[in-house]
């Protein structure tokens, strides 16, 4: 019988570890865990039942239409999952997108100029404030900014797109390196 696959997160090799220069910092986030609610349940709501299932710790970020992610660090323990799920029975659905998804932070004082290289996004904190989040396109890559705080975005990528946005991000750190940022 044929061992089964093994996890292995998709940036972990030594190409992908965090790049620092130039006010900039990428840097690959742990896969832990991000689950996608769909309902007709608010924000504060979510929170709260988050909080009782053991996801205290999570960030919530609007995703679309009555949508949000739910992001962690911490891998997701199916007990605490099964809870969530029947905590918002008939208010909202969970799906567990933890095996689909990864998290790359873009930090530092030229984050923002980095990420104007590769979308349109305004994300002056006057109008992109902290706790925000938008899906937008990266280059040809759609991804999911959030602003984590005054210099620091995470970027949530499709999996099998998460090596290409990792190298474009990288590139254009170098062009903006080269172009004095």
């Amino acid at each position: 019988m044929p061992d089964l696959p093994q996890h292995r997160p998709v940036l972990a090799g030594r190409a992908y570890r965090s790049i620092t220069g130039a006010g900039i910092r990428l840097e690959a986030l742990p896969e832990g865990h991000l689950l996608h609610v769909l309902g007709g349940i608010e924000p504060a709501a979510l929170a709260a039942e988050l909080t009782k299932a053991g996801f205290a710790e999570s960030s919530i970020r609007q995703a679309g239409f009555r949508q949000w992610f739910v992001a962690g660090d911490e891998p997701l323990p199916p007990a605490n999952l099964d809870a969530l799920k029947a905590a918002l029975a008939g208010k909202a659905f969970v799906t567990d997108q933890s095996h689909g998804r990864v998290r790359i932070g873009v930090s530092g004082p030229s984050s923002r100029l980095l990420l104007s290289r590769g979308t349109a996004v305004d994300l002056d904190p006057g109008v992109f404030a902290e706790g925000s989040s938008v899906m937008t396109m990266v280059g040809h890559i759609s991804v999911q900014v959030a602003r984590t705080g005054d210099d620091s975005f995470e970027l949530t990528v499709l999996r099998s797109f998460a090596e290409s946005l990792w190298e474009d991000l990288r590139h254009m750190a170098a062009s903006a390196v080269k172009d004095g940022a």
